[in-house]
């Protein structure tokens, strides 16, 4: 290494260096980032590893590309500059998926669409709405995501779901099993006893590994993978666009807390590499880039992005703050999501396999919203917010018959664990009396 400072964002390593680096960035995120795809397109009913779900998963990979490249090159005061890689988010998953099963995807990504345009506006007053968005909201909404994804994990490591129409003798069969914790057990082997780029790859191996052990098993058909092409340009609005305001108020919501969590995302970046506090700028710059990778994502048939905080992460182990590497992980991400034999690839991996890796992905999330107020003060009052938000959020999800007279698009909302929880939150910290 030189005794060049990159701890500024603008200075670059070496070549050799900074595509290796950007490399790592990918590994770290590429596994997040495909999941919520693949979640969505069974809610939706598409058929699994067939041409559709295919494209999502290839849209996932672009615009995770696309719209790190607003956050690191930027444009007047969209991006951050600095170096945040974006990727779909699970936050929006539990929303998405209830629309999705419920009124189809044109209605879930129109929604995403608008939500992108309202989460781009909130570019030029984050600062003024940070207060209603504490670590105790921010924490309880990253938890109830995580709770509820826990069970499609499980579903889907014992061999189905609904979605995908499981055979019902097979489902929870020790072949199923043996799969899931392959990629259990081989991440957790790469994540603790290595280091370096194994060990922020480590869901990733596992996944292959659990591919491998699948293939062996005569799991896996490679079909969809003969019959895709090496190169597709993304259609516009796939689904059409169909417009329903309980979506986009659901969807909404959840970009709002979004938006919050890229701002505490950009705040940890600057803080990790450079050991500063991130300015208005890069904030605001962060927030707009966020909005716009979700609402050019949408135009194409892709879910939101959002700022990844595992990547943070990375940044602050190497101590390299170039936002160049980062650069080179978009493009790396771009390129995969031109070619639709990868997306195929990822769709012929059996339900069990991607199990077994949300497992680890879903259990992280809830960790992280627990690590969240962990930092909180447990008070009475803060532990009331807490109880009757997750009661009501998880609740709701788990009877869904106790909310069966609301119309459609709200009992989905009411039932996706995460817009209860979000709502309920924000409102009893704002309206109930702090205590002495």
């Amino acid at each position: 290494m030189s005794d060049i400072d990159y701890s500024n964002s603008h200075n670059t390593p070496p070549v050799g260096q900074a595509i290796p680096l950007g490399l790592q960035h990918v590994l770290a995120m590429f596994a997040s980032n495909v999941t919520p795809s693949i979640i969505v397109a069974g809610a939706a009913g598409l058929a699994f590893g067939g041409a559709e779900q295919i494209y999502l998963i290839q849209m996932a990979m672009l615009f995770a590309g696309i719209a790190t490249l607003f956050q690191t090159i930027g444009a007047g005061p969209i991006g951050s500059r600095l170096p945040i890689m974006q990727g779909t988010s699970f936050a929006f998953v539990g929303v998405l998926a209830g629309v999705a099963a419920t009124q189809g995807l044109s209605v879930a990504l129109s929604a995403c669409i608008i939500a992108g345009l309202i989460h781009f506006a909130l570019g030029s007053i984050i600062q003024n709405i940070r207060f209603m968005f504490p670590p105790l909201v921010t924490g309880l909404v990253i938890l109830a995501i995580g709770l509820y994804l826990i069970p499609v994990a499980i579903k889907y490591s014992a061999g189905g779901a609904a979605e995908f129409q499981m055979n019902a003798e097979s489902f929870g069969s020790l072949m199923h099993w043996s799969v899931a914790l392959t990629v259990v057990v081989v991440s957790l082997i790469c994540k603790f006893m290595t280091k370096g780029l194994i060990s922020n790859a480590a869901v990733l191996i596992g996944l292959i590994a659990g591919y491998i052990v699948a293939i062996l098993m005569g799991m896996v058909s490679f079909g969809g993978v003969a019959k895709s092409a090496w190169f597709q340009i993304p259609e516009v609005m796939p689904y059409g666009f169909e417009f329903s305001l309980g979506a986009v108020i659901g969807v909404t919501l959840v970009s709002i807390v979004s938006a919050i969590e890229t701002v505490g995302d950009t705040s940890a970046t600057t803080k990790a590499g450079a050991g500063r506090d991130a300015t208005d700028e890069e904030i605001s710059g962060a927030t707009y880039a966020d909005g716009l990778g979700t609402a050019v994502a949408g135009v194409f048939g892709g879910l939101p992005n959002t700022s990844f905080s595992q990547n943070v992460g990375i940044v602050g182990m190497t101590g390299i703050m170039s936002r160049h590497v980062v650069t080179i992980a978009g493009l790396i991400m771009v390129i995969c999501g031109l070619i639709p034999k990868i997306g195929a690839v990822i769709s012929s991996m059996p339900l069990p396999v991607l199990g077994g890796g949300v497992i680890v992905m879903f259990g992280m999330v809830a960790a992280a919203g627990m690590n969240m107020l962990s930092t909180v003060k447990m008070s009475r009052r803060n532990m009331i917010i807490i109880s009757v938000s997750l009661a009501v959020g998880l609740g709701l999800n788990l009877v869904p018959s106790a909310v069966q007279y609301l119309p459609g698009i709200w009992k989905t909302l009411a039932t996706s664990a995460v817009a209860p929880t979000a709502l309920l939150a924000v409102t009893l910290n704002l309206i109930l009396p702090q205590e002495d």
